[in-house]
């Protein structure tokens, strides 16, 4: 099982009125730590590599960029609340599907990492991204590189629970 974390600080107006992070915010962390795992970071100025090191951004998806990344769908279940704190909170990413010109990015947003004892899953969630080519507007297949440096991280989408 191979899942990368993220760690993304909160912000104090990411709470709501209850105190907790609000739901719309949730989704906005999600978004930080997808960025961080899947784009290329420009080199810094000195040439040397931006990305910290992360292996799976390969995707050049910023501005002026020849692929976007489009979201096709989101799902999320919020487990519990997600009170304010100054630690970052671990988003933990992995791919539970590779299609022709998608991907569904999996995660876990913890307290701390899956090895650390008594972790408390604050949500789960699931992100379907396409790419597509900017010129045409029309979604990209997945190159083989892609697949290559992405593969390692397919497992078991995330289970969501379901209303009977």
């Amino acid at each position: 099982m191979a899942r990368i974390e993220v760690p993304v600080q909160l912000r104090w107006s990411d709470m709501d009125a209850y105190a907790h992070v609000n739901n719309v915010e949730m989704l906005r962390l999600l978004e930080e730590a997808r960025i961080e795992v899947f784009w290329r970071h420009p080199d810094a100025p000195d040439g040397t590599p931006a990305d910290g090191g992360r292996p799976t951004a390969v995707l050049d998806a910023g501005p002026g960029a020849l692929t976007s990344t489009l979201v096709a769908r989101q799902e999320i279940q919020y487990v519990r609340p997600l009170p304010y704190r100054r630690a970052p909170v671990v988003i933990e990413l992995w791919i539970g599907h590779l299609g022709g010109a998608s991907l569904d990015v999996c995660y876990e947003v913890r307290d701390a990492p899956t090895t650390t004892p008594g972790a408390t899953v604050f949500a789960k969630a699931v992100t379907t991204i396409v790419l597509v080519d900017t010129a045409t507007g029309a979604p990209r297949r997945l190159t083989a590189d892609e697949r290559a440096v992405w593969e390692p991280y397919l497992e078991e989408p995330v289970v969501m629970r379901r209303r009977a």
